[in-house]
């Protein structure tokens, strides 16, 4: 497994909904690469950060201009 599969793979592998032997391949490479290690200990500090700030409601006016400015976007799609 090379850094670039391993660093695809990360996510899955923090949320347990890797197969057993992806996971088991995943854990090789990062016995082996302290360069993932410390990717994977950064993703998971991200993400324990990101639940203890909890999340600030959106004002309305921003709401409705965000809603404008996707749907102008979505239309020059077409």
């Amino acid at each position: 497994m090379t850094c670039k599969e391993a660093i695809d793979v990360l996510a899955d592998y923090v949320e347990a909904s890797l197969t057993p032997e992806l996971a088991d391949e995943l854990e090789r490479h990062l016995h082996d690469c302290a360069p993932c290690r410390a990717y994977l200990s950064t993703y998971r500090k991200t993400q324990e950060l990101t639940r203890e700030v909890g999340r600030e409601p959106m004002p309305e006016e921003m709401k409705r201009r965000l809603h404008r400015f996707l749907l102008d976007r979505l239309r020059g799609l077409e």
